[in-house]
């Protein structure tokens, strides 16, 4: 049973206090997001929406045959050197969207049949969104929600989700302290995803698929190899089948590239080889994870 209009709407004003001084996510910027002022994700009270519209190149299980209700959502706590959409994760694009724009999008997504309904990058703007999801409640929105993000959460704003998000799709982009300091300017990354995977799965548990293969509920983990073994990619395996669950759904995955032209400021300046991306379908294998998708290279 789905929460209703009334709960979702006073978990958005709940949610709300974090924006001023802003602690909604492990940053903790502090900045007064209520009275004017830009957080470290680029947004400040009111959202923004990049796009929107059926997405078919997620994992199949979210994506299927009619596509994922995507909605794009414009900056991101995350600053990672390696961003290939870094126009949407400044904040510069997209239009503003009131709780009742919001719930225009999620409604016509529906109405065009997508399986669920996917927010990107929705942690720094988590009270915006429950808003807008109260207000299709209220109109008879019933789809599951996806919650795409980056793996860097605060547990106590993810305990206000309990009961509202379906499935989680987090990213575990880093094993290593120092990469997550140095690709994507943020301290503690691996503690705090581990910490927000374990709250993550306690509320959902393992995916669960219906007859058609499409998730209705739990957690669908990405992880991006990256050159070098710069990810940490075997540690971040063997977290997942120890101390979450062996029949975590994993994608890990090889569409890594660089985007700065050499700078090695802008992450890693070459793809993964063959034998890098071999090494971590291997990870997985020896981790014991078995559902997902693995590396296959040439």
């Amino acid at each position: 049973m789905r929460l209703d209009a009334e709960t979702l709407r006073e978990r958005s004003v709940v949610a709300r206090r974090f924006l001023s001084p802003c602690t909604l996510c492990p940053r903790k910027c502090r900045i007064r997001r209520l009275d004017g002022e830009t957080g470290s994700c680029g947004i400040g009270a009111i959202a923004r929406v990049a796009s929107y519209g059926p997405h078919f190149g997620e994992e199949p299980p979210i994506s299927g045959v009619r596509g994922s209700g995507t909605v794009f959502l414009s900056g991101c706590n995350l600053r990672c050197a390696y961003c290939q959409n870094a126009d949407i994760a400044r904040g510069d694009v997209g239009v503003p969207v009131s709780p009742e724009g919001l719930a225009a999008m999620i409604l016509d997504l529906a109405s065009r049949r997508c399986h669920n309904v996917n927010f990107v990058s929705p942690t720094h703007v988590m009270p915006q969104i429950l808003a807008g999801l109260a207000e299709a409640r209220r109109h008879g929105f019933d789809l599951p929600v996806v919650w795409n993000c980056g793996g860097y959460e605060s547990e106590e704003a993810l305990r206000l989700l309990d009961g509202i998000v379906d499935v989680y799709m987090p990213d575990f982009k880093y094993g290593d302290e120092i990469e997550g300091r140095r690709l994507s300017l943020v301290r503690s990354y691996p503690s705090r995803a581990r910490a927000a995977l374990r709250e993550m799965h306690r509320q959902v548990g393992d995916l669960m698929l219906d007859e058609e293969g499409i998730a209705q509920r739990g957690l669908l983990v990405r992880h991006l190899v990256l050159p070098e073994g710069r990810a940490g990619t075997s540690e971040v395996l063997r977290f997942l089948a120890r101390e979450i669950s062996p029949d975590t759904w994993v994608n890990v995955m090889d569409q890594y590239h660089p985007v700065g032209a050499g700078d090695p400021a802008s992450g890693p300046d070459r793809r993964p080889t063959p034998e890098e991306l071999a090494k971590a379908a291997e990870a997985a294998r020896r981790a014991g994870l078995h559902r997902g998708i693995f590396p296959r290279p040439c």
